[in-house]
Order: structure tokens, then C-alpha cells, then sequence
């Protein structure tokens, strides 16, 4: 199976913890150039320092508020040279805050989808000219289970990344001949700081302790546990891969078994 990413250049954004951090090691060790891009500029920096670097290879970062899609266009505008494209974009950024759709502001909707759909379409149209040209190009959407099934109390979430998940699907088809593929990834309930801070708000709803919060979302999950933020970047890395090159416009569940759609 062909895993090797030596010589191709990936920008894999909210790479600062959690999901996109552990994606861009994966990626790292597997020979990509890696490009981070989120808006801490030292955490990012910290990152960077950390990840694998074989001979020769020089990772790098950008900054930029995903809230901002203009920002984010600007920045990345600044890292394009046709002599060296991007092959693999690994869209990802923090979610929505928790709370019922019908108690939630409409501006939160349109901050929501400003800070994920459009500011992940700004990198698609930056970076699919040197992806066309190259004849490989993996964009991979980190979305949610809730594209399959609604999560309770994440009205804004469950909203945005259905749009999210369609918008992929539809890239898929229009990408596709040009050696581009497009998936989308649903992580289940990973043990990230975004999933803690869901728990405690919903600990502090409910009035239960944490830990019941957290045992009751594991009860729920068939491999009886939370997934690992390394679960969800091994399956990024297969599908950024040449090993994955037919398999294109998919939703990926990584999550224990949880969802109970196919």
C-alpha cells in the first residue's frame, strides 16, 4: 500500500491540538511538507518545532482567524507558489458552541458558517489551481457524526456541518477528473479540549458530576471508550495517501461504532 507523502506539501488547519495538531504529525511522519494554519501564532510555532522532519524537509505556518475568511484568504495568498502547490487541504477549524438550534441567535449561524464553509471554500480556491496542475489533490473536510445523525443540544453544529458535508460532496463530483479527490471525515466523540468543554456544559446543565457526563457518552459508544485525536489523523492520512486516490465524495464515521446510521 502506497502511504508515502514525500514530496507533497499539506496545509492542515485548527492544527494548534487536538485533531488537526495530531493530522499534521500523522502527515509529517508519513514525508509530507506540512504547512499549519490557525490563529495563535506560538502555539503554532510550538507545533511546528515538534513535528517529524526528514532531510531536506521545512515545515511551515501561517496565521489567520478561521472567523475571518477574508484574512484567511489574504494569508494564504501570500504562501501560493506554482513551483511548489499544495496537494493535500486538511480543512478543519474549532466547532460551534453547544445549545438547542431554536435558542440560538441567528448571527451565531452566520459566524458558524463564515468560520467553516467559506472560510474553508477561500483555501479550496487557492490551492486548487497547483492541485490541477500537479494531478493530485486530497481536500479532506473535518466535519462530524452529526452529518449522519443530529447530536442533541449542538443546534448551530448540527446545522453548519451538514452544509459542510454537501458542499464536499459536491467539490467531489466537480474535482474529480482533475486527479482531486474530496471526503469528509465524521469523528465520533474524541478525547480533544473542544469535547471536555461540551461535557462540562453539559455537566453544568444537567447538574450531574463530569465524570457521569463522560461515562454516559462512553455507554453510547460499542468499543466502550472515547477515540483518540491519532484515530482520526491515521484515517486522514490514508485518504491524503496515493493508496486512496479511487476512493473520492465519501462521509468517513471514525467514531467507535456510535452512529446508528449506515
Amino acid at each position: 500500500m502506497d502511504m508515502n507523502l514525500s514530496g507533497k506539501r499539506a496545509l492542515v488547519g485548527g492544527s494548534t491540538q487536538g485533531i488537526g495538531r495530531a493530522a499534521a504529525v500523522e502527515l509529517a511522519s508519513l514525508g509530507a511538507t506540512v504547512t499549519l494554519i490557525a490563529r495563535n501564532a506560538e502555539a503554532l510555532s510550538a507545533v511546528a518545532a515538534e513535528l517529524p522532519r526528514p532531510v531536506g524537509q521545512a515545515h511551515g505556518i501561517v496565521v489567520a482567524d478561521f472567523a475571518n475568511p477574508e484574512a484567511v484568504g489574504t494569508a494564504i495568498r501570500a504562501e501560493i507558489d506554482p513551483s511548489r502547490p499544495f496537494h493535500v487541504l486538511v480543512n478543519n477549524t474549532g466547532g460551534p458552541p453547544g445549545g438547542p438550534a431554536h435558542d440560538a441567535a441567528p448571527d451565531a449561524f452566520v459566524v458558524a458558517f463564515k468560520t467553516h464553509l467559506v472560510s474553508f471554500q477561500v483555501l479550496v480556491k487557492a490551492l486548487i489551481p497547483g492541485m490541477r496542475s500537479a494531478g493530485y489533490g486530497r481536500i479532506i473536510n473535518i466535519i462530524s457524526t452529526s452529518v449522519k445523525a443530529p447530536i442533541p443540544n449542538l443546534g448551530v453544529s448540527n446545522t453548519i456541518r451538514a452544509a459542510v458535508a454537501n458542499w464536499g460532496k459536491t467539490l467531489a463530483h466537480e474535482l474529480g477528473p482533475f486527479g482531486i479527490t474530496v471526503n469528509n471525515i465524521l469523528p465520533g466523540f474524541t478525547d480533544t479540549a473542544r469535547l471536555a468543554e461540551l461535557f462540562k456544559a453539559r455537566a453544568a446543565k444537567t447538574g450531574k458530576p463530569y465524570q457521569q457526563v463522560v461515562d454516559e457518552a462512553i455507554a453510547t459508544i460499542p468499543a466502550g471508550r472515547l477515540g483518540r485525536p491519532e484515530e482520526i489523523a491515521a484515517a486522514v492520512a490514508f485518504l491524503a495517501s496515493p493508496a486512496a486516490g479511487y476512493i473520492n465524495g465519501i462521509n468517513l464515521p471514525v467514531d467507535g461504532g456510535r452512529t446508528q446510521s449506515l
